[in-house]
């Protein structure tokens, strides 16, 4: 393996309270029905629009977009007093993993602008060769074109590449992808959802990846 690819929230950054407070704030704002903190939560992987979809499947197309544009300023809001934080060794394990020579990338459901700001937040941007998000591909997770985004601009194959998230679709997307997979526990997801999506590799913690790659 040369190339590992990261899920960013639930997998790098623990943004599961930024993410479910905002669903609900959003909700509230635009009146619409209630869903409990595990609904919103169970969604969180999926690009805003599919995220809004699944919550309310019986709404228009204006109004799943007016949630995802609703979402996106909150969120933006919120962070002046509600702050990520990466989980623990994350930011240890990449540079760990970058000092050994892999190329590390992220591939999320998180827009491209806001990705790249929390990883600069967050202290770990220069670790991180190549971004993907959410508006960067016509097809999101669990299809594989994130991975195959990032194969193609990082010139690596999927013979060579690790896929790592906390979800069931990032690891159908790297097993889309031709490419091994990670499932990590501490996120969002659970371990049995992580083995029936097939995932190679389930770990506790991140610095496990360590002896994954080695």
């Amino acid at each position: 393996m040369q190339l590992i690819i990261f899920d960013f929230d639930g997998t790098l950054g623990d943004t599961r309270r930024n993410i479910v407070t905002t669903m609900q704030m959003t909700i509230a704002e635009l009146g619409l029905a209630g869903r409990t903190d595990d609904e919103c939560a169970s969604k969180i992987g999926l690009p805003l629009d599919g995220c809004f979809r699944s919550l309310y499947p019986d709404e228009d197309k204006e109004t799943i977009r007016l949630c995802a544009d609703t979402y996106r300023r909150i969120f933006q809001e919120n962070l002046l007093t509600m702050k990520p934080q990466l989980f623990p060794k994350v930011k240890e394990t990449l540079s760990a993993l970058k000092a050994k020579g892999y190329t590390l990338t992220i591939a999320s459901s998180r827009w491209h602008k806001s990705l790249s700001g929390l990883t600069h937040d967050l202290g770990i941007a220069e670790y991180i060769s190549y971004l993907v998000g959410a508006d960067d591909v016509e097809k999101a997770k669990p299809h594989s074109e994130p991975v195959l985004k990032t194969l193609s601009a990082t010139g690596f194959d999927a013979s060579q590449t690790l896929v790592v998230g906390d979800m069931n679709v990032d690891i159908l997307m790297g097993l889309n992808a031709g490419a091994k997979t990670c499932g990590v526990t501490y996120g969002n997801g659970t371990r049995r959802e992580l083995e029936e999506a097939g995932a190679d590799y389930i770990i506790d913690t991140i610095d496990k990846l360590i002896d994954i790659v080695r």
